[in-house]
């Protein structure tokens, strides 16, 4: 009998949301105004399966434990994107659970109501084709920070990919919206042996040759940083995709605090609402994302604006840059200051 099993991705820092997200507090672990945190959250969407897996870093494992105690959490030997983080769990869950299917989900997205309903179209197609599945979103946008996947033709309810496109500019993500194309949610599915063999052909092939030799160390040392997609997914031959509609954001930078956060109004104007997170004043300002923890945030003037602040630090960009903070953060680091 197949076994059903999710895994959580808990291992990344959210750069693009600092200061509130750091090393040492990076974003699944916070609320962003929620009542549970946005691993909390992502763990109880997968409460509909059999067994619950989380991978992580060695630094956050003790954290995850004690926010998901349901799930068993394993411990990446070092941090090197979601390719070998993915090829190590599902080697260790071939492993240790009896024929299982995964479904693979980040553990900081913004998920809404459907989810579950795709994840088992998704588990059940894996199954179904012996192939890498991946959940395709409907867009609501030409967002140009999300990768898209353009499916050829559909049976019972998947379809091969044809191909991705990794971050394109708006003109391109207009055509390939017009051409059916969707979001890559970074939402997967399959059984342990089609993914690992796809590894076997891939950058990641030491890894999974050292990890048939119980050395998983020595694995993650030959091999780089990459994600699975670059390294797996955009060469694989039997890649499927499932279309879905259920709301969904990654909250990967700043801007993504407007579509998950209610707009608070302004008092006394008829000014665009200002996206508000902690405690803040705005007069005749518009279009701001705001954001802090127990600091009071007053703007007068400004439009347009990223403004957060979180422990000792202070970020102040224009909102269509927000995914550039991420070159901040790499100054930060060089620096020793992250």
């Amino acid at each position: 009998m197949v076994t059903r099993v999710g895994l959580l991705l808990a291992g990344g820092t959210g750069t693009r949301l600092y200061p509130a997200s750091r090393s040492h507090r990076p974003k699944q672990f916070q609320t962003f105004g929620g009542d549970r945190s946005l691993l909390r959250q992502a763990a109880d969407r997968l409460d509909f399966l059999d067994e619950l897996y989380a991978i992580t870093r060695p630094a956050y494992a003790d954290r995850v434990a004690a926010i998901v105690p349901e799930a068993t959490v394993l411990a990446e030997p070092e941090p090197k994107d979601t390719g070998p983080a993915l090829v190590y769990s599902t080697h260790e869950i071939a492993e240790r659970v009896a024929d299982p299917v995964l479904l693979c989900a980040p553990s900081d997205h913004v998920i809404g109501e459907g989810f579950q309903s795709a994840a088992s179209e998704a588990l059940a197609a894996a199954i179904e084709t012996g192939g890498l599945v991946t959940i395709g979103l409907e867009p609501t946008r030409p967002a140009t920070a999300y990768g898209y996947i353009r499916p050829g033709h559909s049976e019972d309810g998947y379809a091969p990919v044809d191909d991705f496109h990794e971050k394109p500019a708006r003109s391109t993500a207009e055509t390939l919206i017009e051409r059916g194309a969707r979001w890559n949610a970074g939402i997967f599915a399959w059984q342990p042996r089609p993914f690992l063999d796809a590894a076997r052909l891939s950058s990641l092939e030491p890894l999974v040759e050292a990890l048939e030799h119980g050395a998983p160390a020595e694995g993650f040392e030959t091999v780089p940083p990459v994600s699975v997609d670059d390294a797996i997914l955009e060469r694989a031959a039997n890649a499927y995709m499932v279309p879905a509609s259920f709301p969904w954001d990654d909250l990967g930078s700043w801007d993504a605090l407007e579509r998950v956060l209610a707009h608070r109004e302004n008092s006394g104007s008829g000014e665009a609402a200002n996206a508000v997170l902690g405690e803040g004043l705005t007069i005749d300002a518009a279009g701001n994302v705001i954001a802090s923890d127990d600091k009071h945030v007053s703007v007068l003037g400004v439009e347009d604006l990223v403004i957060a602040a979180y422990d000792d630090r202070v970020l102040v960009i224009p909102k269509e840059r927000s995914q550039e903070v991420r070159s901040i953060v790499a100054s930060l680091r060089e620096q020793g200051r992250f």
